[in-house]
């Protein structure tokens, strides 16, 4: 599906992956392993970048922070966010942060609402993804989870990502490649089959690229 819920075809490959995070819906973002949640969360705000000017919930389990550390607002700032427009808030556990996603996702004000849980989140059962489905369907306001140290299993998403760091490539004179990324299409709610897409992070445009579209 587009941002605006046309039909793409039967065919991923080829489709940005952006074009398939429609407003309204849930998408989730499983890292592939532990060591993959930076580029589980980067991926997704990356993917959450062009959704609007208005402000972004950001809620996440607390032990992420205390594994990996909290978000740096000037990092944020390079990245392509307005820090300020971010409202970020922690809970202890995952009923805390869904119950407070839920939330989020029922305000039409918002640009979207950014979960991030850890470990396999029994609370996160069919009853409370499709809770947020269809809050996000009534307000129009987009749901992306990311789930690390999890294994995929049946929701209420409409899409479904394995992520997963790649390689970067050097630049010109040895220079510090572009962040890159793996991100592999598992479930569509539309039909679209499975498909691979190796992406690097262009911060001058603030945009993904496919690595394979610039071999």
């Amino acid at each position: 599906m587009t941002a605006d819920g046309s039909a793409l075809g039967r065919h991923a490959k080829g489709i940005s992956p952006c074009l398939m995070i429609r407003r309204a819906a849930v998408h989730e973002f499983y890292a592939v392993t532990e060591a993959d949640a930076p580029q589980t969360t980067g991926a997704m705000l990356a993917l959450a970048l062009d959704l609007s000017s208005r402000p972004l919930l950001w809620v996440r389990q607390d032990f992420l922070s205390r594994e990996g550390g909290t978000p740096y607002p000037p990092g944020l700032r390079e990245f392509g966010f307005d820090p300020a427009r971010i409202i970020f808030v922690q809970g202890r556990d995952a009923a805390a942060v869904l119950q407070a996603g839920l939330e989020g996702a029922r305000c039409a004000a918002l640009a979207g609402v950014l979960i991030e849980l850890w470990g396999e989140a029994k609370a996160l059962d069919l009853t409370a993804s499709r809770r947020l489905a269809i809050a996000a369907k009534a307000s129009g306001t987009p749901v992306l989870m990311a789930r690390i140290a999890a294994q995929p299993c049946p929701s209420a998403a409409e899409t479904r990502w394995h992520v997963r760091a790649a390689p970067s490539r050097a630049l010109a004179a040895s220079a510090p490649g572009h962040p890159a990324v793996s991100l592999d299409l598992l479930r569509h709610r539309g039909g679209l089959a499975q498909a691979i897409w190796h992406l690097e992070w262009n911060r001058d445009i603030r945009s993904f690229e496919d690595r394979a579209a610039g071999s």
